[in-house]
């Protein structure tokens, strides 16, 4: 996509980019069918809003909305479990965990170390792909080995279990540097699926001007000064006042998340990640 369309679309209106975003979601169910279909909520602001519009082209379909894959890095924000399970409820939707019990099993506490022959050959492997030859890891669920084992391992652990072959995820082109070259639809290789990425085009003040239009629920760790909300351990709030009266437009919205991370992330998606 060039630069003038993506500056095209990401100049409509509000209303213009909900429905672009379910013209985007009804041709990925028409091509894949929800069956073969999951959806990647995280409890946070962009993934909801996903979400919803999820419910709201399948309505329109005449279908039901596909699972939902929630990923449980292995340190959660309790707050986030209390949005997602009220949503769970409210919204009647088929949300399933993921989760690499594998690893996290060999963990008391987030920071204990990890033995790599304790692990399966799925693990193993995995750790191999990274080149990773240290015998012994700290178990950190956004660290380079514990982001890749806990989210990318466990999502493609999910796909493959689940049959899926079409994977909606919630990421934006303002959100990261590693996401500008993003497309609607995007082949991926393991396992063999396609990426659906029907947000694309919303900005960060969208998606708070999307939630208070729709009133819909979302994480009280925002109201708190969160912007971006990741693993509880390594996630912290720049500010005090609610996220939606920060100044979204002049500061980076991830600033307080793991640094060590966002350096990296453009290895962790050629890996797979979201």
């Amino acid at each position: 996509m060039t630069q003038d369309e993506m500056e095209k679309l990401m100049s409509m209106s509000l209303d213009e980019k909900i429905e672009y975003s379910k013209k985007i979601i009804k041709e990925a169910i028409e091509n894949h069918g929800v069956e073969n279909m999951a959806v990647a909520w995280t409890g946070g602001k962009d993934s909801t809003t996903m979400v919803w519009l999820f419910r709201e082209a399948c309505k329109e379909l005449g279908v039901q909305v596909p699972k939902c894959m929630f990923i449980d890095e292995g340190y959660v924000f309790e707050e986030i479990w209390d949005i997602f399970n009220q949503l769970k409820e409210e919204w009647g939707l088929d949300a399933r965990i993921a989760k690499n019990t594998d690893v996290s099993d060999k963990a008391e506490k987030v920071g204990d170390m990890v033995k790599v022959s304790s692990l399966n050959e799925r693990n193993k492997s995995e750790i191999e792909v990274l080149e990773f030859e240290d015998e012994e890891f700290p178990f950190e669920p956004e660290s380079f080995v514990g982001n890749h084992l806990m989210k990318t391992v466990a999502m493609n652990v999910f796909m493959e279990e689940n049959n899926v072959k079409s994977l909606a995820t919630a990421i934006r082109w303002d959100e990261q540097e590693a996401r500008i070259e993003e497309d609607y639809f995007s082949p991926r290789r393991i396992p063999p699926h396609e990426r659906v990425q029907p947000i694309l085009h919303f900005t960060e003040r969208d998606i708070w001007n999307f939630m208070f239009k729709y009133e819909l629920p979302f994480c009280v760790l925002y109201k708190e000064g969160y912007r971006s909300l990741g693993a509880k351990g390594s996630t912290t709030k720049m500010s005090d006042i609610p996220a939606w009266e920060q100044d979204l437009e002049n500061t980076y919205e991830r600033a307080g998340r793991g640094q060590g991370k966002e350096e990296i992330m453009g290895k962790l998606r050629d890996l797979g990640y979201m």
